[in-house]
């Protein structure tokens, strides 16, 4: 499968040293200011100021280079830049003097004199980042206060492009123009809050690194379509193990979801006896059956394990027997909780033979791990080698990794009203059904993934959230998406 490929910071240093070592002194920064303001001209033609903020390292030397080939396509510029000895580097230098010597204003200090029709933030690229001093912090405010589009090259500023991390202040962009490659923190943490919409302005520089990111095409190239000749024999059988007293609803909607996103069969194991009459008047096509037998259940292909599992003795003893099972496994809420508390456990979870897939969110994460890093890409890889597992660290730009490769990806499908009760529950059962109707485990996890976070946004485009969006109207909009494509 092909999707648009994902740089480290350390593969896209990498990638620019190759190119710089091959090209003429400066040639990749004119690229990038050349590009940056074609684009501009392509998409914001018109009169009135562009304000491009130019930082003190080679960012604000894209600006610079940015600044020329718009004045010199007859655009109105002005370059706000501190004024201080700081001599910039080479390559930006020579960028600045180009358009000062050609007469191009320069500001030290944000103007009173009216608004610009469109600011261009290149402050700060993907270099280390410091807390931020007046007078940038200050331009950063105006920046965000401004009534007009905001376009940041590379990166907004005071976003790291790694992590996904946004320091006070950073820039709100409307648009990002991200060069080379994309970077996993535009599309992860906070970086959509402050990317805007993002395009890839690829500098004729080659680009391979061990991330990418999910797209439906590819992923639903791989969903079978479904001969008129077939029976619910041939679609799975998922187990759903949970429903504790008083959690009997997290049980029932990852088992719902299974069945309404393809399983042939599904039965739901609760550990509340109660649970059983109540889920068949709710959903009459489940079945249920008791924990202790649905563990010994030959024909089972799945198992979810954890939605409302509890952790009480009983829970935890049929969580270490779901181990030893032959069938694919989802470990989901509770049984990432009672996992994160037993280390031996991660030994086994490396031994077994067949597949197993985490969908932490951060909190349950850190019990995982209790010391992973903030970075969401390298924290999800690290759970993916110590469990030996496919790990779907969830959150705002969700990462998907894999264990023995390194590869990951990031999921750039989905809003806050995913932020609500149950949501995990009908992923873990999404991705269950998915498993028992024989799609490689890695590309189950990941159009799980994407494809629940579209259905979010299906809901939102028909006035059904964000806010007040609930788990159940997602599981109708996710059947709904993947029958679209059968």
């Amino acid at each position: 499968m092909t999707f648009q490929p994902l740089l480290t910071l350390a593969e896209l240093r990498a990638a620019e040293q190759q190119s710089l070592r091959l090209l003429p002194p400066g040639a990749l920064m004119e690229r990038a200011g050349s590009a940056a303001a074609a684009w501009i001209l392509a998409h914001f033609p018109g009169r009135g100021e562009v304000r491009v903020l130019a930082g003190p390292g080679n960012n604000g030397g894209d600006g610079w280079v940015t600044a020329h080939a718009l004045r010199r396509a007859g655009v109105e510029v002005r370059v706000l830049c501190a004024d201080g000895p700081a001599p910039l580097p080479p390559d930006a230098d020579r960028a600045r003097q180009r358009y000062c010597g050609e007469g191009g204003p320069v500001l030290h200090a944000w103007p009173e004199d009216g608004a610009p029709r469109l600011i261009v933030d290149a402050l700060f690229g993907i270099g280390r980042l410091r807390p931020l001093q007046p007078p940038h912090a200050t331009w950063i405010a105006h920046c965000n206060a401004a009534a007009c589009p905001v376009v940041a090259l590379d990166v907004p500023s005071g976003l790291d492009a790694g992590s996904g991390i946004a320091q006070s202040p950073t820039v709100r962009a409307t648009h990002t123009l991200t060069f080379i490659a994309g970077k996993a923190g535009l599309y992860t943490g906070d970086g959509p809050d402050h990317c805007g919409t993002i395009s890839v302005l690829g500098l004729e520089v080659p680009a391979a690194g061990s991330g990418a990111l999910l797209a439906e095409s590819p992923l639903l190239s791989q969903w079978p379509r479904r001969r008129r000749n077939t029976h619910k024999g041939q679609f799975g059988a998922v187990g759903v193990l949970g429903g504790a007293p008083g959690f009997a609803g997290a049980a029932m909607l990852a088992a719902e979801a299974a069945l309404q996103c393809g399983a042939g069969r599904v039965w739901l194991a609760a550990l509340d006896p109660a649970l059983g009459s109540q889920a068949v008047l709710r959903c009459p096509e489940l079945m249920t059956l008791d924990p202790a037998t649905l563990l010994s259940w030959p024909p089972l292909t799945t198992l979810v394990a954890g939605p409302g599992l509890g952790q009480s003795g009983a829970a935890i003893a049929l969580l270490e027997q779901a181990l030893t099972l032959p069938s694919a496994l989802v470990l989901d809420a509770d049984a990432l909780t009672l996992l994160g508390s037993r280390p031996e456990w991660a030994r086994r979870l490396r031994q077994r033979t067949a597949p197993t897939l985490l969908t932490p969110h951060p909190g349950e994460a850190r019990r995982l791990l209790p010391e992973l890093p903030e970075d969401r890409v390298t924290a999800a890889l690290a759970l993916a080698r110590h469990y030996g597992s496919l790990v779907v660290l969830k959150g705002c730009g969700s990462v998907v990794a894999e264990p023995e490769s390194g590869r990951w990806w990031i999921n750039p499908t989905g809003n806050a009203g995913l932020s609500a009760p149950g949501m995990g529950d009908v992923l873990a059962g999404a991705l269950g059904a998915l498993l028992a109707q024989g799609l490689n485990p890695l590309t189950a996890l990941q159009l799980a993934v994407h494809a629940h976070g579209a259905a979010a946004e299906d809901c939102a485009v028909q006035g059904q959230g964000p806010i007040g969006l609930s788990a159940r109207e997602v599981t109708v909009a996710l059947r709904r998406r993947l029958n679209r494509h059968l």
